[in-house]
């Protein structure tokens, strides 16, 4: 897998938000991906130093429309922590 298929949206949330001064991101990232897997896309992408990366499978939730029901669809996250010496990802336009 490419590093763009592996990373599919960075997750903001209050949250996750709040780690950004940890230097702490959460992405979106696919189901079959594994921690090097990811940890070298971030690099590649952000162009950054990881150290280390925290992966959680997220269980869809049942969602009901009238009487039917079903569940949406199960995700993965995973949240990058970067070097101190590292710098920092731009996922918003800052000027």
């Amino acid at each position: 897998m490419e590093a763009r298929e592996i990373i599919l949206r960075p997750v903001i949330t209050e949250a996750s938000t709040a780690l950004f001064d940890d230097k702490r991101y959460t992405f979106d990232v696919d189901v079959r991906a594994t921690k090097t897997q990811v940890k070298n896309a971030v690099q590649e992408i952000f162009d950054v130093k990881v150290v280390k990366v925290n992966i959680m499978n997220v269980k869809g939730k049942l969602k009901r429309q009238g009487r039917y029901e079903g569940y949406t669809k199960k995700r993965r996250k995973a949240v990058v922590t970067l070097s101190a010496d590292s710098k920092e990802i731009k996922l918003f336009g800052e000027e």
